[in-house]
C-alpha cells in the first residue's frame, strides 16, 4: 500500500524501536522489483546514515489482537530493510484494534478500506491467506509495472488507498506477465501509452491524454 487511508483513532507515535520480524503484513503481494530498488536506495545511504534513514522512514502500523502490529503502509520498504539485515524499525501506531478477536478485526481492517487480500492473479483471497511475516510476501510483477509507471511520470500520487494496486489490476488485463518477465523496458512504455488512454480516466491519478 503506497497511500494509507485515514485512520481516525490516532495513536501517539512508538518511540523504541520495533523488530522488523514482528511485523505482520495487510496484503499479499509486493513488487518484487520495488523491493529491489528500496534496497539499492537503502545502500547507498552508506553506514552513517543508516540509522536516520530509518527514523526517517517510520512504518505506519495498527495494533491487532495480542498485541501484533500490522502494517499499514511500507511493505516494500520493511522487506527491503529485512533483507539488509535491519533488525529494528521505527513504528507509528495509527490505531489500537487489540481488544477485537482476530475474525472483527480483519472485517473492521477490510471495511476501512486498510488491507488488500488480492493475490499474485489479483484474484481476491481469505483473511487467511495474508501472510504472518513479511518474508511470505509473494511477488506481483504487475505492482513493480505500476510503480515503475507512476515514477515515470504515467499518472499522478494520491491519496486514494492501493493506487498502485488499481493500477496494477488495469495493466494485468493489457500487458502479458511474460513481457514484463522478458521486457520491462517494453512493457513499462506500454503502460504508459495506456495509462495516457481514456481506459484508464476512471483510475485515481489519471493524468489525461498526452499533449501534443
Amino acid at each position: 500500500m503506497t497511500s494509507t487511508a485515514r485512520v481516525d483513532h490516532y495513536v501517539d507515535p512508538v518511540i523504541k524501536p520495533v523488530p522488523i520480524d514482528s511485523l505482520r503484513p495487510t496484503q499479499i503481494t509486493v513488487g518484487r522489483k520495488e523491493v529491489e530498488d528500496k534496497r539499492k536506495r537503502w545502500k547507498a545511504q552508506g553506514i552513517r546514515k543508516e540509522m536516520s534513514y530509518v527514523k526517517d522512514h517510520m512504518i505506519p502500523v495498527i495494533v491487532g489482537p495480542k498485541g501484533n502490529y500490522y502494517i499499514l503502509d511500507h511493505h516494500h520498504l520493511s522487506l527491503a530493510l529485512h533483507e539488509e539485515g535491519v533488525e529494528k524499525v521505527f513504528v507509528t501506531v495509527r490505531a489500537n484494534y487489540s481488544k477485537l478477536d482476530r475474525r472483527a478485526f480483519w472485517f473492521v481492517l477490510d471495511n476501512l478500506n486498510l488491507m488488500h487480500p488480492f493475490d499474485e492473479n489479483g484474484v481476491r483471497q481469505s483473511y487467511d491467506a495474508i501472510p504472518k511475516r513479511i518474508t511470505g510476501l509473494v511477488d506481483d510483477p504487475y505492482r513493480s509495472l505500476a510503480g515503475s509507471l507512476r515514477r515515470a511520470g504515467g499518472y499522478a500520487k494520491s491519496d486514494a488507498p492501493y493506487v498502485e494496486f488499481l493500477w496494477a489490476d488495469f495493466l494485468r488485463r493489457r500487458i502479458t506477465r511474460r513481457q514484463i518477465e522478458t521486457d520491462f523496458g517494453g512493457a513499462l512504455d506500454r503502460a504508459l501509452q495506456l495509462a495516457r488512454s481514456e481506459e484508464s480516466n476512471y483510475l485515481p491519478g489519471w493524468a489525461g491524454p498526452e499533449e501534443g
